[in-house]
């Protein structure tokens, strides 16, 4: 008895009105932005995750690191040493040797690695310490290196005292989690310590990596849960500290007022700060091609060191530049995400720890380039040559995956796994052992 309604007309006999395009549009990007999401959730919620950010990240920076290194120092190399592969071939010897060190620090129990950070407290102690002996050499006017009888064993003691002050720092107050609500026992022995660490750096003339081991413990110790009132005291004696830092230093004086005046001293204080922005600016969008810098021949005196980003930008452009920083920026976020997926507090702390130092130096190095702070003589962790830096970041990338192995999570599934290969050989003796019965 119902008439049906022709195909395209609503009930009442008028005509439907067909969707705008625009809205079919903005229909699918919506759609597609869902599915993305999604795919994005299921891919952040597996138990390795954290694990294969880690290592992606870390893997990608490296390999920009080998080219911007080589392309670099190219010309520095040819001219100093007459081969234009000194500084890269050295740099990736000591990615092997960092590369190891992380493998084995990976495979490590968390146990082991508490007891190693007391050794390394103490090796990394005793060899700042011998940078006040002959055995000290200055570079650029910090003595904060030791000579060991050939360049390619001169070591920056700073480098492993960043490290084992994390590892150990972690160790004391996991330990101590149940006093921490008590500023003696929050603070005693991991501040003091830390402190001893800093000042030896500091009286070595390394203001820069004084700073970014000050800044590593106050990061810590935000982490454990310190009282706003304690770290509001420790950033008013830090800033005082800084202060002092530029106010008993000449160098760092004239180094301030070129900061503040881009125009001041061009070819002296401001020559490397005014050429990395040069570079930089120079890069475009797309950059002028790996290997192409103009800057490095010469204008740049620390090219494939601590303006090695300002290379990086002159030669892939903004795109490039914006790709390492997600690079960065995704290992920033895998430290903090395994330390607040973790439930062991050492592992907690430890990766705590090592993601705000990466994330700190970083920041430095970076806002030292883009003239938003003063030279400071840091590196970009990862991308910088030397060799200290390099294996120091690298172990400490391998305490970061040894964490990523141990959220709850992963840990059952490499449990599995780990079981799999002797339940098949279990399979293969029994079924050697108890043959099937012969059919006749």
């Amino acid at each position: 008895m119902a008439t049906l309604t022709q195909q395209g007309q609503t009930a009442s006999g008028h005509r439907a009105t067909p969707p705008h395009p625009k809205q079919v549009l903005q229909a699918r990007a919506s759609l597609s932005a869902i599915e993305i999401g999604r795919w994005l959730r299921a891919m952040l919620d597996r138990p390795l995750t954290s694990y294969h950010l880690v290592l992606g990240s870390v893997a990608l920076l490296l390999i920009v690191g080998i080219m911007m290194v080589l392309s670099a120092s190219s010309v520095n190399a040819y001219l100093t040493v007459g081969d234009s592969y000194f500084y890269v071939k050295r740099q990736v010897i000591f990615l092997g040797i960092g590369a190891l060190g992380a493998f084995t620090i990976m495979n490590m129990p968390p146990a082991t690695l508490r007891l190693l950070s007391w050794f390394g407290l103490a090796i990394a102690t005793i060899l700042l310490i011998l940078t006040y002996t002959p055995l000290g050499i200055s570079v650029n006017g910090n003595r904060n290196w030791l000579y060991l009888g050939s360049s390619l064993f001169a070591i920056q003691p700073a480098e492993v005292a960043k490290l084992a002050m994390i590892i150990w720092g972690a160790d004391v107050l996991a330990r101590k989690y149940r006093l921490l609500d008590q500023p003696k026992h929050l603070l005693v022995p991991f501040l003091p310590v830390s402190a001893i660490l800093v000042l030896l750096v500091l009286f070595q003339g390394d203001a820069g990596t004084a700073v970014v081991m000050a800044l590593i413990a106050a990061g810590i110790l935000w982490i454990v849960g310190a009282p706003l009132r304690v770290l509001l005291a420790l950033a008013a004696a830090g800033v005082t500290g800084v202060v002092a830092i530029f106010v008993t230093s000449s160098v760092r004086m004239r180094r301030l007022a070129a900061f503040l005046d881009p125009t001041l001293d061009a070819d002296g204080a401001n020559h490397q700060a005014n050429a990395g922005m040069f570079a930089i600016a120079s890069g475009g969008w797309w950059g002028v091609g790996l290997g192409a810098s103009r800057q490095k021949w010469g204008s740049l005196p620390e090219a494939h060191t601590d303006f090695i980003f300002a290379v990086l930008g002159e030669e892939f452009g903004l795109f490039g530049s914006l790709v390492v920083l997600a690079m960065i920026g995704i290992l920033g976020y895998a430290g903090i995400r395994i330390a607040t997926r973790a439930d062991d507090l050492f592992i907690r702390y430890a990766a705590g720890g090592i993601a705000t130092w990466f994330m700190v130096q970083a920041l430095i190095n970076l806002a030292v380039v883009l003239r938003l702070l003063p030279i400071a003589g840091v590196p970009l962790p990862l991308l910088s040559y030397g060799g200290s830096a390099l294996v120091a970041n690298l172990l400490g990338v391998g305490v970061l995956l040894a964490c990523a192995r141990r959220e709850p999570e992963a840990r059952q599934v490499l449990a599995r796994k780990a079981l799999r290969p002797r339940r098949r050989m279990t399979t293969v003796i029994g079924s050697r052992t108890n043959p099937g019965r012969s059919h006749s």
